[in-house]
């Protein structure tokens, strides 16, 4: 690759972190939630039959978190321009403990890696990011890895 658009100057973004936003989870929302994707689990619909499951109430169906985003970093690539084509290079999940109904959800992104390939149409960069859900305990509920790939 003869122009470099991740250069170690754009690497010494990795880290950088969006702001954080907080959700409260409220009992309608995840009713709601559960209804638009057409999950009609007790866990996430009814209230008297999740409390006789091992979580003792309801709880959000793993999919909810795609509801509460956070502003993702700013990554500067000055060699890509403003001409590039995007695409969604997919996401993968880690789940630790359920949302329940009253949790207040903080949401920060960060910006995980930054790698570039030679690909048919010419450079291809690789954007990492890493969003991590944490509850009003300091608990992490899940995190997110999402790649963006520009070209």
């Amino acid at each position: 690759m003869a122009n470099k658009i991740v250069t170690d100057e754009a690497r010494k973004q990795i880290g950088r972190t969006g702001e954080i936003r907080t959700y409260e989870v409220e009992r309608g929302a995840i009713r709601r939630f559960a209804e638009a994707i057409g999950d009609s689990n007790p866990l996430f619909n009814d209230e008297l039959a999740s409390r006789n499951t091992r979580f003792g109430g309801m709880i959000a169906p793993p999919t909810f978190y795609r509801s509460m985003g956070s502003p993702i970093p700013n990554v500067d690539l000055p060699g890509m321009g403003s001409q590039f084509r995007g695409l969604d290079g997919g996401s993968d999940w880690e789940y630790f403990h359920p949302i329940r109904v009253g949790d207040r959800i903080s949401v920060q992104s960060r910006l995980a890696d930054l790698r570039e390939s030679e690909g048919r149409l010419g450079p291809m960069v690789f954007i990492v990011m890493e969003t991590t859900y944490t509850n009003q305990f300091g608990e992490v509920c899940a995190t997110q890895r999402s790649t963006a790939i520009r070209y």
